[in-house]
């Protein structure tokens, strides 16, 4: 996929992470900040590359500010933000499948 604008998914509350994504033509940046970074920055790490894997993300730079979310929601929040960035609709996304 390619990431044609930037785009935003999550909130700053509570156990939720927020998710910018933008154009990059360098690879992939992720930056991460976490509450839980010394506990579990590894893993979550590991789960934003994988999905950004998963979905064919080759050039992204994304920022992702994490709240104590589960990888579930760490999931969904870049799927949801890169899905906005490549400015998908709903007659081309495989809504059930993309993310297992």
């Amino acid at each position: 996929m390619e990431i044609k604008k930037i785009a935003l998914a999550g909130t700053l509350e509570s156990s939720d992470v927020q998710v910018t994504v933008e154009p990059s033509d360098k690879g992939v940046n992720l930056s991460l900040e976490s509450s839980v970074m010394n506990q579990y920055g590894q893993q979550i790490k590991e789960t934003v590359l994988e999905t950004l894997d998963r979905l064919g993300v080759k050039n992204i730079k994304i920022n992702v500010i994490d709240k104590g979310a589960l990888d579930c929601t760490i999931k969904a929040r870049v799927e949801c933000a890169v899905l906005r960035a490549c400015e998908a609709s709903d007659k081309n996304i495989a809504w059930g499948g993309m993310i297992k």
